[in-house]
């Protein structure tokens, strides 16, 4: 394992993002403070925001082959069912979207046990070269990348904030120069726009170092050579820039916690801009968002079985807590309606994550992965890269 602030590829805040100039307190927005009319004053402002978006969302549940033996075990109760029953959605997705296969690296965000990479594993048995990066800032207890022997395959895990990883300077990811797949389950509240900055940054930066040299420089200094891997027959530094090319493949994160993200860490600070919301929208946008689980009981928390039997267990349950469920609203919107306005505000938040992977070069979408019966934070964001000019007018 590696450890410490001392690595190499620790930087401190480098996917943090920047502080609004308008943030300037960090002091939580209360619903309860609010006034009716100011309540109904945000519930208008949401609706206006939301209105052009798709009511539903695509059915995405799925499942693979790899876990059908442990789904079917009576000696899983049920806990244990549904967590792998959303592991197996997610493997079916990655699939699903092309992004099982040889030679890449896999790095789960908030890995916990590693149990997603665990399976994705299984699920890559006649697959080479394949190198999975397990990143968490906690030490755990019970893991289980330790116990994997397959050829073909590795495991290195990273104990650091996602907020200081610099994957660019991750030394097996200089060394193997592999293309790398982003996946996390449950990936709580601001954590999910640190991994995307942090996938999606060392992307930008090899991007960047490539285009300082002048494309016609390029194409001299590399003769113009082809090869057998370049179905399109184009010159290498081109092939580069097309998807089988790209040191990002993919993206897939399992969403979780919308009231636990932070305007200064958040993607699509843009994105609100747009529709003219800021930082006081985003706070109260994001403390209603807790809403859409005013269900939940204290004891369905849909806390992964990652973290039970970590010796940080105190500390990652507050990661995923759910106390924002029990908000007095002396207000007139029933219990359904909060329900409604709350998926409506995570809906929005995520909405600016999709505009900034599209912003990227990234074909983003929202689905449904699983049931809401097994857990009501039942969305997947996904990203593949768009086909480049120089790939469609070849294809």
């Amino acid at each position: 394992m590696s450890t410490g602030p001392k690595t190499i590829y620790y930087s401190k805040g480098i996917n943090g993002g920047d502080e609004d100039a308008v943030e300037t307190t960090k002091q939580q927005v209360s619903i309860c403070a609010l006034s009716k009319e100011e309540l109904e004053k945000m519930i208008r402002k949401l609706l206006k925001a939301t209105s052009s978006l798709d009511s539903q969302l695509t059915d995405q549940t799925s499942t693979h082959r790899a876990l059908e033996e442990a789904l079917n075990d009576p000696k899983n109760g049920e806990y244990a069912i549904k967590h792998l029953k959303q592991k197996a959605s997610l493997a079916g997705n990655l699939e699903r979207l092309g992004l099982l296969g040889s030679n890449r690296c896999f790095v789960e965000f908030g890995a916990g046990r590693g149990k997603l990479s665990h399976w994705i594993d299984l699920a890559l048995q006649d697959a080479e070269n394949v190198h999975f990066l397990l990143v968490e800032r906690a030490t755990t207890r019970f893991k289980v990348d330790g116990k994997h022997r397959r050829q073909g395959s590795t495991f290195e895990r990273l104990q650091i904030d996602i907020e200081d990883l610099n994957l660019s300077n991750v030394p097996l990811l200089t060394r193997e120069k592999l293309p790398v797949v982003g996946i996390g389950k449950h990936l709580c509240g601001a954590a999910t726009d640190l991994a995307l900055r942090c996938i999606l940054k060392s992307y930008k930066t090899e991007q960047e170092d490539a285009d300082k040299e002048p494309l016609k420089k390029r194409l001299k200094s590399e003769e113009m050579e082809t090869t057998r891997e370049d179905p399109l027959n184009l010159p290498n530094c081109i092939v580069s820039n097309i998807p089988n090319g790209l040191s990002v493949l993919g993206i897939a994160i399992a969403l979780c916690c919308h009231h636990r993200c932070e305007w200064k860490h958040y993607v699509g600070k843009e994105f609100f801009s747009s529709q003219g919301l800021g930082a006081e929208d985003f706070k109260i946008f994001q403390r209603l968002s807790s809403w859409a689980t005013c269900g939940m009981k204290r004891h369905s928390i849909d806390i992964s079985e990652e973290e039970f039997g970590n010796a940080n267990q105190k500390v990652n349950l507050e990661e995923h807590n759910f106390e924002e469920e029990s908000i007095p609203y002396g207000g007139t919107l029933t219990v359904e309606e909060r329900e409604h306005v709350g998926r409506l505000c995570k809906r929005l938040i995520d909405q600016g994550r999709i505009w900034y992977l599209q912003q990227q070069g990234f074909d983003s979408a929202l689905q449904y992965y699983i049931s809401p019966s097994i857990s009501l934070e039942n969305v997947l964001l996904t990203a593949i890269p768009l086909p480049t000019i120089q790939q469609t007018e070849d294809s």
